[in-house]
């Protein structure tokens, strides 16, 4: 009975973890990558715009209207699961937490044409602005939680979205 007991108690004290907000925040585990799960995170979106585009070959159209749904679907699942994920983890913005950078480097991709050296272009310059968080990016971390987290990244990825299309003009 005693054994029964203190296993009971164990589990009541250990936290629970929300497993969908897990899955969607960390980005189905990517977000334990080491080192820097944001670069991880940000990888993994890459290798997901270009496996769509060459496996299926849509149109630009098409291509960038899945990448909008894709965007807005993350979003709209990535707030509530980076806000229980803080909250159950105990931690401000935890770094496993990647659906951020996945969302912002989406952003980045949003009007790519597909081949690797756009890929690796958007990727390098929405890696730069979610490092360097250039004004206003900073200033969106202090929104309550999950809206903190995401949002930063959304700014990052309008920057890189901006310069890799000016970028585009000289190459």
């Amino acid at each position: 009975m005693r054994g029964k007991l203190s296993t009971e108690s164990e589990s009541a004290s250990k936290p629970r973890k929300t497993l969908w907000a897990w899955v969607v925040a960390t980005f189905f585990g990517t977000g334990y990558g080491k080192p820097g799960p944001g670069t991880w995170g940000s990888v993994a979106a890459v290798l997901l715009w270009g496996a769509f585009a060459f496996t299926l070959h849509p149109s630009t159209l098409t291509l960038a209207l899945a990448l909008t749904l894709s965007i807005a679907a993350a979003i709209a699942l990535g707030v509530p699961a980076a806000t229980i994920v803080e909250r159950e983890s105990g931690r401000t913005d935890p770094g496993f937490v990647v659906i951020d950078e996945v969302i912002g480097q989406w952003i980045a991709l949003l009007l790519s044409p597909v081949d690797w050296r756009h890929g690796l272009i958007a990727l390098v310059l929405f890696r730069l602005f979610d490092i360097t968080k250039p004004f206003p990016v900073r200033r969106l971390e202090r929104l309550p939680g999950g809206w903190g987290i995401v949002f930063d990244d959304v700014a990052a990825g309008l920057y890189a979205l901006v310069v890799a299309s000016l970028v585009r003009i000289w190459i």
